[in-house]
């Protein structure tokens, strides 16, 4: 990060923590203050990071800041699905329409899964880390995490099919 400041640090990761952290607690007010929060401690940590990635980093805090704020709040009440309402799609409005049932459909599901399984599921399918990546930002080892993710997708199958 260097020769850059710390506004463009969040100027370039704000849109894609924002949308991580609203996927896992699905409601705005609360992403925002997670929001603050996660930027507020990479603040602290930031010159820590020696010579590793940054964005896997940032997501691994974001992670913590909202488990540490679920461990703190032990009743968190989901607010429905309007993360994947909102995703676009740039095809014929029949397509975009069977697209986002699809993705209401697959939402709920996630939604329901086990927390480490929603976090899998999240980090490699919907934000694209690599293997590594994800497991490092859930601190489980990559066999563990492809298992987590393994598991998350056969229950959505299964659900699907339902």
């Amino acid at each position: 990060m260097k020769g850059k400041t710390f506004d463009d640090f969040y100027q370039a990761h704000v849109r894609e923590i924002f949308r991580y952290l609203f996927s896992l607690c699905h409601d705005y007010y609360l992403t925002e203050d997670l929001v603050n929060e996660t930027f507020f401690r990479a603040f602290l940590f930031l010159e820590d990071l020696r010579g590793g990635k940054v964005r896997p980093w940032l997501f691994k805090v974001a992670y913590h800041t909202y488990v540490d704020f679920k461990r703190k709040n032990s009743r968190i009440v989901l607010k429905g699905d309007a993360y994947f309402d909102r995703l676009q799609d740039l095809g014929t409005p029949e397509t975009a329409l069977v697209k986002q049932e699809l993705l209401r459909k697959i939402g709920k599901i996630v939604a329901g899964l086990p927390e480490n399984q929603k976090q899998a599921i999240l980090l490699y399918d919907f934000h694209g880390f690599s293997y590594k990546e994800a497991a490092e930002i859930m601190q489980v080892s990559i066999g563990h995490f492809k298992v987590l993710l393994f598991r998350a997708r056969e229950k959505i199958r299964i659900q699907r099919e339902d």
